[in-house]
C-alpha cells in the first residue's frame, strides 16, 4: 500500500510539473523488430472556440491534429467536461491552418482540399466539398454571412453561403512561381474580397466574385519580402499594408485602393477567425474559456461575474504527435522531439519506460557529443544544449540556469534545420538548414564549445540561393557539404541543381564546389567511412561514394528499384553508425547494411511499418520512428 501510494503521488507530481512518465509495454513484432509505443500520446489543437450547442449549453469546439493530420472535431461540454469526437468526413493527411466561427454559430475550416462545416447545434458535420488544392491560410465572413477562404499554395478562392447552401470554387486566381501564404482575408460591404499574400514578395489582391477577376493592388516596385495584411473596418471598407510598412496604409473599396499613409482610427468588424492558433475564449453568456489543455486533458472555465473558475477533466482519442527525429543520449536513452505539440521524449530500454516533457520549439535535428545532447530547432534555427545527468529545468531564452540551455539562434539565415553535425573533436557543432519564410538560400551556424561563441555564414558566402542539407567532418579540418535547391518555406526556388562543396572549418572559406550529379536537387544524407571515403544519397535514391582527397565520385548507383527510397525528414539521419564501425542504412521499407569495402548494400530485414525519421543504435538495436511510434530492430551479429 505504501509503495502504491508513493507511486501515485509521484505520478501526480509529474503531471503538475508537465512531465509524463509511463511504462512502454514493448511489443515483439517478430523478425527482430520491437514496438515501443507512442512517444507523445497527445494531440494538438488547430483552432479552438467557445460557443453553445443546440440546447444553449456552453461547449468548446476543437480541431484535433495528430500525426495523421486533422482527424476530428472535439466537442466538450463546458459545464460537465463530457466530450464527443466527430471524425472528419473526408480523408485527411493535411490539417487546419485557418478557421472561422460564423455569426450563424457554424464552425468552418478548409484543408486537405476540402471545405467543411460543423454545426454544434446539430452536433454533426453538415457540409463538406472537395476544392482546388490545398488548405486555407485565411478565412472570413462577409456582410451577407457568406464564408470565404483563400488557400495555399496558389491563391485558390472558395465561398459558401450557409443560407442557400451554394458552394463556389473559383479555382486558383493569382499564381506565382513560389508557394503563397494568404494569412489575412477581408470583404468590404460591396462584396469585394481582399487578401494579403507572402512570403517571397508581399502583395494584396482584390477579387471580384461577380467577374472572377483578381487584381494586384500594389505596384510591383513596392513589393518586398514578407506578407500582406488586411482587415475589415466597421465603416465598410478594408485597410491594409505590407510587411514593414505600417506607415504606408492602403484603403480598399469596390476593388480600388489608395494610399492613406498612417492609419490610427482602427475599428475592426468583429469576426471570429484566425490562423491555426485561433483561441476564442468568450461564451455567449459572458463566461470565459481560460484554458483547454490537451496534454493533461483539463478544461478551465471562469465566470467573470463571480470570479469563480471551474476545472473540468475531459477525454479524447489520439494516435500521438509525429516524431521529428531521435538519437542515443549520453545517459543510455533514446531521445528526441515531436511536433504539434512540441514535446521532448525519452525512452529507456533498460526499464521500458517513457518520459515526456514540454519542449522549447520543434526539435528538428538532434545529436550527442560527449556527455551532452544537442538540439537544432525550428523556428528561428536555435541551438540547445542538454546535460542528461542534471535536473531538467524548462528552457527559457536568456536564462543560464536552464537545462536544456538555450545557446543561440540564426534566423533568417537558418529557420528550419536539416542537419546538426557534432564534430569528432568534441569542440564544435555545425547547424545547417533552409532559411526563414520567403527567403531563398540558407547558411551555416558554427558553435565553438570552448569559447561559447557562434559564427553565422550566409548562403552568399557558400553557394548562393542554395541551402545545406547534409554535412560530414573530414579528417583534415575540412567540411564536406551537400546542398538542396529547396528554398525557405514560402520562398522562391532559384537554383537548378544541388552541389557538393568543401569548406575549411577554421577560415570558413569555400575551397571547392561542383555539380557532381547533373539534375540532382538535394543531398539527403552523408557519412564518413573507415577509409576516408564519404558515403551518401542524393534525392533519396542515388547512392554514391565520394573521395574527398581526389574530389571525385568513385562509385554510384540508383538503389530505388531494389530498395526503394531512403527515409526523408527535416533531419533525416539515413546512415546509422555502430560504434564497431558497421554502417547501416534506413530505407523507408527496411534496414540495410553497407559494406564499406565493396560498396555492396544488403537488405537485412523489411520493416513491418514504414520507416520514418531516423535513427540511431544502442546496444545492438537500431531505433527509428514511424509516425508517432518508436520501433527498434536487433541487428544480427
Amino acid at each position: 500500500m505504501e509503495y502504491a501510494l508513493c507511486k501515485l503521488l509521484v505520478g501526480m507530481l509529474l503531471v503538475l510539473i508537465g512531465v509524463q512518465a509511463v511504462s512502454a509495454e514493448t511489443e515483439d513484432l517478430g523478425n527482430g523488430f520491437l514496438h515501443h509505443g507512442v512517444a507523445t500520446p497527445v494531440s494538438n489543437h488547430r483552432g479552438t472556440v467557445a460557443t453553445v450547442d443546440g440546447e444553449g449549453r456552453n461547449v468548446v469546439l476543437v480541431w484535433l491534429f495528430d500525426h495523421r493530420g486533422g482527424y476530428a472535431l472535439l466537442m466538450i461540454d463546458a459545464e460537465t467536461g463530457e466530450s464527443e469526437q466527430f471524425p472528419m468526413p473526408f480523408r485527411t493527411g493535411d490539417c487546419p491552418y485557418a478557421s472561422v466561427l460564423s455569426s450563424g454559430n457554424k464552425f468552418y475550416t478548409h484543408f486537405g482540399s476540402h471545405f467543411v462545416e460543423f454545426d454544434p447545434e446539430k452536433r454533426a458535420f453538415t457540409f463538406f466539398h472537395k476544392t482546388a488544392p490545398q488548405m486555407a491560410m485565411g478565412m472570413t465572413e462577409d456582410d451577407n454571412g457568406v464564408i470565404w477562404s483563400v488557400t495555399y499554395p496558389q491563391s485558390g478562392v472558395v465561398s459558401f453561403d450557409p443560407n442557400t447552401r451554394e458552394f463556389t470554387d473559383y479555382g486558383h486566381v493569382y499564381k506565382q512561381n513560389w508557394r503563397q501564404y494568404q494569412r489575412y482575408v477581408a470583404a468590404d460591404d460591396t462584396g469585394w474580397i481582399y487578401f494579403g499574400i507572402g512570403n517571397t514578395a508581399s502583395q494584396i489582391i482584390a477579387f471580384d466574385p461577380g467577374t472572377r477577376e483578381a487584381k494586384p493592388m500594389l505596384p510591383e516596385e513596392e513589393r518586398a519580402q514578407g506578407g500582406g495584411y488586411v482587415y475589415r473596418d466597421m465603416n465598410g471598407k478594408v485597410y491594409g499594408y505590407i510587411s514593414g510598412r505600417r506607415d504606408n496604409w492602403y484603403e480598399f473599396y469596390e476593388g480600388e485602393g489608395k494610399k492613406i499613409g498612417t492609419h490610427e482610427q482602427i475599428e475592426k468588424k468583429p469576426i471570429i477567425t484566425s490562423s491555426q492558433g485561433l483561441f476564442h475564449r468568450e461564451f455567449p453568456d459572458g463566461k470565459m474559456l481560460k484554458s483547454c489543455d490537451l496534454v493533461n486533458r483539463v478544461l478551465v472555465v471562469e465566470d467573470p461575474k463571480t470570479g469563480e473558475a471551474k476545472e473540468l477533466e475531459f477525454d479524447y482519442t489520439s494516435e500521438g504527435a509525429h516524431i521529428m527525429g531521435l538519437a542515443t543520449a549520453p545517459d543510455g536513452t533514446i531521445c528526441g522531439g515531436t511536433a504539434f505539440p512540441m514535446r521532448f521524449f525519452s525512452y529507456n530500454p533498460g526499464t521500458d519506460e517513457w518520459t515526456n516533457r514540454a519542449a522549447y520549439g520543434q526539435w528538428n535535428t538532434v545529436a550527442p557529443q560527449g556527455d551532452r545532447f544537442f538540439v537544432g530547432g525550428y523556428g528561428g534555427g536555435f541551438l540547445l544544449e542538454w546535460d542528461p545527468s542534471q535536473e531538467w529545468v524548462t528552457t527559457k531564452k536568456g536564462d543560464e540556469n536552464c537545462n536544456p540551455l538555450y545557446l543561440t539562434q540564426c534566423s533568417p539565415t537558418i529557420n528550419r534545420p536539416h542537419d546538426l553535425l557534432a564534430t569528432p573533436d568534441g569542440k564544435k557543432l555545425v547547424l545547417a538548414g533552409t532559411p526563414g519564410y520567403g527567403f531563398t538560400g540558407g547558411g551555416l551556424l558554427f558553435w565553438d564549445r570552448e569559447t561559447r561563441t557562434a559564427t553565422v555564414i550566409k548562403h552568399t558566402e557558400i553557394l548562393p540561393e542554395q541551402s545545406t542539407m547534409a554535412l560530414v567532418a573530414l579528417p583534415d579540418g575540412k567540411l564536406l557539404g551537400g546542398t538542396t535547391t529547396s528554398p525557405g518555406t514560402g520562398g522562391e526556388k532559384k537554383a537548378t541543381e544541388a552541389e557538393l562543396y568543401i569548406m575549411d572549418m577554421a577560415t570558413k572559406e569555400l575551397e571547392w564546389h561542383e555539380v557532381v550529379f547533373p539534375g540532382v536537387q538535394g543531398y539527403t544524407d552523408m557519412c564518413l567511412g573507415p577509409d576516408g571515403f564519404v558515403f551518401g544519397f542524393a534525392d533519396r535514391k542515388r547512392f554514391f561514394v565520394f573521395d574527398p582527397a581526389e574530389r571525385k565520385v568513385v562509385h554510384e548507383e540508383n538503389t530505388e528499384a531494389e530498395f526503394g527510397a531512403t527515409i526523408s525528414h527535416q533531419g533525416p539521419r539515413v546512415f546509422v553508425l555502430d560504434p564497431d564501425g558497421t554502417i547501416y542504412i534506413l530505407f523507408a521499407k527496411g534496414i540495410a547494411r553497407l559494406d564499406p569495402t565493396t560498396f555492396d548494400i544488403t537488405m537485412l530485414a523489411e520493416s513491418p511499418v514504414g520507416i520514418g525519421p531516423g535513427g540511431d543504435i544502442l546496444n545492438g538495436r537500431i531505433y527509428f520512428g514511424s509516425g508517432s511510434h518508436l520501433y527498434s530492430y536487433g541487428v544480427p551479429n
